[in-house]
């Protein structure tokens, strides 16, 4: 090849490089451009008290609500893992949702931050305290710079680093009762209730209840150093911790809500106690000297910043699975210990016994017997698996509980045992699937698909 012709392949080249550079530098600023002009209009509305010039903003923030983010290349290629695990069209509705997270502290910023880098496409951001230098041991984002300034507003700041298409929202502001219209209203696809407060925890509970609103709640991850044993579970449900104890007696005694409402804990006891006043010999102190706003705790709970940030991992993964409808099962709070399971097992045996004259059909052992009555039935009958009981505990005994088939003319497995109360095992035994099917097509559905799971579970 000659001189002249490598010298032409060689501009040619060039210019295929640099007109694919110039594209790829054109695509960058446009969206860098547009950009900071949103963020300019939101600069400059922020001060406008014309309803108009609101108006305006709301206008353009909708329309970007209304684009399909994950096209964005950028957005998409960001997003990819999760898109690899729940799917194109389930990712989509995580990016569609809008949630709200109240309380910025240890484990509300730690939520936020998941529920941002998992695609939540409108975010609404809650606190009215500002960052300590003491509180950087727990928060999910905050440097040195950011202390003294709003929580919610060094959230929004880093937050638009880290994913600007997410439409955030901050307010600096105290969850109450004349701010819940302004909070909760715009319909929004979950709350996390992250306030460490008993008086505002109930109100914004109890407010979520009567608008319908999903709302998932922290009670204390304070004092506690153990992440194996966090769990989420119905409020009723939920043990060793005097916030969750204080808010379901509130909840009950002011608003008759008894249960309903997921929440996250910890069943470890507190490890160490609140830090004392200083109280000086020459007086006595009034703890109400040290209050910032009234009705707040005014002692110290001493915090190890890894379990606020677990439970805040832990909101943020069960509400981003429920956006996306991509199904988790809760593992239930164990009550019984391995003497229970074995009495179990030895019920299942002598009621063979009894109805089919042999054993033989037992399939099952000590650990598979754990198997069918945690995983699969949660410690309950399987006429008692409603949906309210998100986490339910396990009953404290097995003194009413057997285990017998589902289907009577196949052998006792892992995929064809159903717990029972003693009275409903008696009227399952007297019946047939088909008339199940016939008469009682929810529970039919309901024993089906929870088999089925053992089937895959086991590979049968």
């Amino acid at each position: 090849m000659g001189e002249r012709s490598k010298q032409w392949i060689l501009i040619g080249t060039g210019a295929l490089f640099g007109s694919l550079s110039t594209i790829a530098l054109l695509k960058f600023f446009s969206r860098y451009a547009s950009r900071l002009r949103i963020k300019s209009v939101d600069d400059g509305f922020a001060a406008d008290d014309d309803m108009n010039g609101r108006k305006r903003l709301k206008d353009l923030r909708d329309g970007l609500a209304g684009s399909d983010l994950l096209t964005d290349e950028v957005v998409s290629e960001q997003l990819t893992r999760n898109i690899q695990f729940f799917g194109m069209e389930s990712q989509k509705k995580v990016t569609e949702s809008f949630v709200v997270v109240i309380g910025l502290g240890g484990v509300g910023s730690h939520a936020a931050s998941m529920l941002l880098r998992s695609g939540v496409g409108r975010l609404l951001l809650v606190d009215f305290d500002q960052v300590s230098l003491s509180s950087l041991n727990r928060h999910a984002v905050a440097t040195r710079e950011d202390v003294g300034i709003p929580k919610a507003i060094c959230l929004q700041k880093h937050f638009s680093a880290i994913y600007p298409e997410c439409q955030i929202e901050a307010k600096v502001q105290l969850y109450d009762a004349s701010s819940e219209e302004e909070i909760l209203s715009g319909n929004p696809d979950f709350v996390l209730d992250c306030i460490d407060n008993i008086d505002t925890k109930v109100a914004l509970l109890a407010a979520c209840v009567r608008r319908g609103l999903r709302v998932l709640s922290a009670t204390g991850a304070g004092a506690r150093a153990d992440p194996t044993r966090i769990r989420i579970a119905d409020l009723q449900e939920s043990s060793n911790d005097p916030l969750s104890r204080a808010v379901r007696y509130r909840l009950r005694k002011d608003y008759g809500i008894d249960g309903g409402i997921p929440v996250v804990f910890s069943l470890e006891k507190p490890k160490v106690k609140l830090l004392p006043f200083k109280i000086s010999a020459a007086e006595e102190e009034n703890p109400l000297d040290y209050q910032i706003v009234p009705g707040f705790r005014v002692r110290i709970i001493p915090v190890l910043g890894t379990i606020p940030a677990i439970f805040g991992q832990v909101m943020a993964s069960y509400v981003v699975t429920r956006l996306a409808g991509f199904s988790v099962q809760t593992e239930p709070v164990v009550n019984l210990d391995l003497d229970h399971y074995r009495i179990l097992h030895q019920r299942l045996l002598e009621h063979e016994e009894l109805i089919y004259g042999s054993a033989g059909q037992v399939l099952v052992d000590i650990e598979e017997i754990m198997y069918v009555v945690k995983e699969l039935w949660h410690g309950r009958s399987a006429r008692d698996q409603s949906q309210k009981g998100i986490g339910r505990k396990m009953w404290r005994s097995v003194n009413e509980l057997m285990l017998v088939r589902w289907d009577k003319s196949k052998p006792a497995t892992v995929s064809n045992l159903i717990l029972l109360k003693f009275i409903e095992a008696e009227q399952h035994e007297s019946t047939t699937i088909d008339r199940i099917r016939e008469e009682e097509p929810e529970f039919y559905s309901l024993v089906t698909r929870v088999l089925r799971r053992a089937e895959m579970d086991f590979a049968l």
